[in-house]
């Protein structure tokens, strides 16, 4: 008896010993690389390859043998979710199960096509954003005689690119050679051309002779550059030599832009934007519900659907309830930015709308414009006017300027009312760098410089000091919101409520809260001083 479970527990043993190896097996002969076929390429066969760096017709005669192994490297861009199969016909009990999602079936047939032509005419406008003429690829004629690249070589973390402009026009001599060298890359080629000779493939430094000008420079066509290091924003200082000249380019090492893209929604009949869709308004309330409801009701007379997100750090907070409202509530003076970063993390809009808790919606308060204004450029944030109760309206556009100091010494910031110009196309709209407390933003922009907490008290320029550079501001007139009046009428009752909002919302300059921005703006910024007109 006891003969015979060891007879079952061996062959148990055998069995799963078995299928183990078979599975390394598997597993290894797939992981081993292929060598470089023997064949040789026409260029038409390599122009299907990678139809954009297909040969120049001077050199399409020539051909070469194909290096499989590095030209399985390169982007094909035809990417596919196929979940791989293993070779076992079944699955162990701990082997890693391998799955491919398919998001487009979450839609119907007509509702995918309707999303796919929204979703590029999205990506489309990202694209023309966060592209820049510095991201074109510039070829430097080969004066030197060396000709490369200037600008515009960009490989993903630790994947391969050809290197395109790579050529050296020399005169007549007995052999032509050139060199390459890298610090964070290897070089590699996509095929190799008969007559030229290679030393350092895999390496950081390559070197390529030939007898025939013609054929070294069909081999230069074929440069790979690999990335060999995950440093995900850097770049590769690349040299490119022959006798007595060297010419430098950069290799950016980057991942690509990854968009945030957003459903716009259906237009009602009429309109040119969903404006529900689009747009979230957001606000951090105070104390003040009477002005709080009063800025709800305005909103609903025009903008009946939108999404209002309110960040309230009262002491004793009061319910404000209702369709298309999201209350949030906060530590008892928590403060004014650290309340703007609560709203803002909520949206899901493409926009945020920031107002005042004290602002009235009106006729003129057109968020169409706005949001043409933003789907229209490349502006991140748009500002509007508020007018007072005395009838005149403020756009607050500020602009800003940093002085270098010296050392030890710190900067200068300087603050001056005005604009640094019309924006084109829209009347009524210039580009500055600060707004009013009334604006239409992209959200992604917004998260991305964020309200600083420290601010609690009183802050408003220092979120636009914060995207000095890198955020987008315009300004457009005309498009106003009212400001309720902050006037104390002998008749209205003063309570309790109205002096601790006022004891908070309007410190003295010599206040705690006060010199503590002070601080922060010294330290932070490597301030001195900041002045203004």
């Amino acid at each position: 008896m006891k003969l015979g479970r060891r007879s079952v527990c061996s062959f148990l043993l055998f069995f799963f010993s078995a299928a183990l190896c078979l599975f390394f097996f598997h597993n290894w002969k797939h992981s081993v690389p292929r060598a470089a076929s023997t064949l040789w390429s026409s260029p038409l066969e390599f122009s299907k390859l990678n139809p954009q760096l297909a040969p120049e017709p001077q050199y399409a005669h020539i051909p070469f043998k194909l290096k499989e192994q590095i030209v399985g490297l390169l982007a094909q861009n035809a990417c596919s979710c196929v979940a791989s199969k293993g070779g076992l016909g079944f699955s162990l009990p701990f082997q890693r199960q391998v799955h491919a999602l398919n998001f487009t079936s979450a839609y119907g047939s007509e509702e995918l096509v309707e999303a796919t032509i929204a979703r590029d005419r999205e990506y489309q406008a990202f694209q023309s954003r966060v592209q820049s003429p510095a991201d074109q690829i510039l070829i430097a004629p080969a004066n030197s005689p060396l000709q490369y690249p200037l600008q515009g070589v960009v490989v993903q973390p630790l994947k391969t690119i050809l290197v395109p402009g790579l050529s050296l026009q020399a005169a007549e001599q007995e052999v032509y050679q050139v060199n390459l060298s890298a610090l964070l890359g290897t070089w590699d080629v996509a095929g190799e051309v008969e007559g030229v000779r290679l030393r350092g493939e895999g390496q950081l430094e390559l070197t390529l002779s030939s007898l025939e000008l013609d054929r070294l420079n069909r081999q230069l066509q074929l440069i790979t550059y690999s990335s060999r290091n995950y440093q995900p924003d850097t770049a590769d200082t690349v040299r490119f030599s022959t006798d007595g000249h060297e010419a430098v380019f950069t290799i950016r090492i980057k991942h690509p832009p990854n968009p945030r893209l957003y459903p716009p929604g259906s237009p009602p009949e009429g309109a040119k934007y969903n404006i529900s869709a689009l747009v979230t308004i957001a606000t951090k309330t105070f104390l003040r519900y009477d002005r709080l409801r009063n800025l709800i009701a305005s909103i609903r007379r025009f903008y009946p659907t939108i999404t209002v997100i309110i960040a309230d750090d009262s002491e004793q907070p009061e319910p404000v309830n209702g369709p298309y409202i999201e209350h949030y509530l906060m530590p008892f003076g928590k403060g004014w930015f650290a309340g703007r970063n609560l709203a803002v993390s909520q949206v899901t809009t493409k926009y945020v709308l920031w107002v005042d808790d004290d602002f009235i919606f009106t006729g003129r308060t057109k968020l169409e414009k706005l949001v043409d204004v933003l789907e229209q450029t490349s502006l991140d944030l748009v500002g509007g006017a508020v007018r007072e109760i005395t009838g005149f309206s403020t756009t607050y556009r500020q602009l800003m300027s940093i002085e270098p100091g010296g050392p030890g010494w710190g900067d200068c910031l300087t603050q001056r009312r005005g604009f640094h110009h019309e924006l084109p196309g829209f009347p009524d709209c210039v580009v500055t760098d600060g707004v009013v407390n009334f604006f239409l933003a992209r959200v992604d922009k917004v998260r991305e410089i964020g309200f600083d907490p420290r601010l609690n008290r009183v802050a408003h320029l220092e979120f636009f000091l914060d995207g000095l550079g890198s955020l987008r501001v315009g300004s457009c007139s005309d498009v106003l919101v009212d400001h309720a009046s902050k006037l104390k009428l002998p008749w209205v009752p003063w309570g309790t409520e109205a002096e601790m909002y006022t004891k908070y919302r309007y410190p003295g300059v010599t206040d705690e809260s006060n010199m503590a921005k002070h601080k922060l703006l010294f330290f932070k910024h490597r301030l001195r001083c900041m002045s203004s007109d």
